[in-house]
């Protein structure tokens, strides 16, 4: 019966809808190589169209109609050597967080002793020196910092060791290489850009490729009257974060270099910092669909022109 049923699929080439989640890409390739042309869907899109219920019945009907519409925007396949990549995207961001977690337990636990340190990451290896040289600490205390210590070493080279890997990745990506090119997208947003966008052409323009990152207002429109609030927070979060803290690394250079910027200088005196991170992470997102659809390098007068 299985093989009879296996035929069938690899005899008579179809369109398949498949919900964007667990295993999609893998069984997109997987149909893909027995002919058949797969339709990937983020499940927000497939969402509307499930009448009623949640069953798989309404689900395939959903993804049916789904795929009829002729607006629908759809999944790129992703490799296997991308799906790589993405792992250790993910990998770095948990260990970022664990890394995260575990000094502010350090700190918190120091506090307690009366040992202060100036924040950062990189003041957590001196403040644990000075607890391992204090003999006013009880034997316990140093023992446990001591093993906080080590955990903490530990989480520093696995993350070196996972930059290093998302590094050589970056490095040898034409798209990734063009896209670190913008001020405020390092190696890791722009791998980041490069794997998460689908297809940059089926957005209409950059605003709508910005929308659908989440970085533009929510807008409510009735009676004639259109208000703008927050901005929608669509999207991946982890992709809008990292613009968003690019944004906010550009703004800080800016400011201790003097550099004549008249766009970000007037939002400034306007406007709260992270308004204006926010704001300027919109227009690098708009920049970056720009060189992902014309397959252009940046240019430094690329982000002053579109700002000013």
């Amino acid at each position: 019966m299985a093989d009879s049923v296996r035929d069938q699929w690899c005899a008579a080439p179809a369109a398949i809808g498949i919900e964007a989640g667990g295993a999609a890409h893998h069984w997109s390739r997987t149909l893909s190589a027995m002919g058949h042309e797969v339709k990937i869907m983020a499940p927000q899109f497939v969402k509307p169209y499930v009448k009623r219920g949640k069953n798989d019945a309404a689900d395939a009907e959903a993804l049916c109609e789904a795929m009829s519409r002729p607006t629908m925007r759809y999944v790129p396949e992703k490799t296997a050597d991308q799906q790589a990549a993405l792992m250790m995207i993910a990998m770095r961001d948990r260990l970022v967080r664990s890394r995260t977690q575990l000094t502010n337990t350090i700190r918190g636990h120091a506090t307690e002793f009366g040992l202060i340190a100036a924040r950062g990451i990189a003041k957590t290896a001196p403040l644990l020196e000075r607890i391992a040289g204090d003999d006013t600490l009880p034997a316990l205390a140093r023992a446990v910092f001591a093993q906080l210590g080590e955990e903490h070493a530990q989480l520093e080279a696995r993350l070196k060791q996972v930059n290093v890997a998302l590094l050589a990745w970056h490095r040898q990506s034409e798209l990734s290489g063009r896209l670190s090119q913008i001020p405020g997208v390092g190696p890791v947003g722009a791998t980041m850009l490069a794997l998460k966008t689908p297809d940059p052409r089926c957005f209409k323009s950059a605003r709508h490729f910005a929308a659908w990152i989440g970085l533009t207002p929510k807008g409510h429109s009735t009676g004639g009257k259109t208000r703008l609030g927050g901005i929608t927070r669509a999207g991946d979060e982890g992709l809008r974060s990292v613009l968003v803290v690019g944004a906010t690394a550009v703004i800080q250079h800016t400011i201790r270099s003097g550099r004549p910027w008249p766009w970000l200088q007037r939002l400034l005196a306007s406007k709260p910092p992270k308004l204006v991170a926010v704001a300027l992470a919109n227009k690098i997102a708009r920049i970056a669909w720009r060189l992902m659809v014309s397959g252009q390098g940046y240019t430094p007068a690329q982000l002053p022109t579109a700002m000013s």
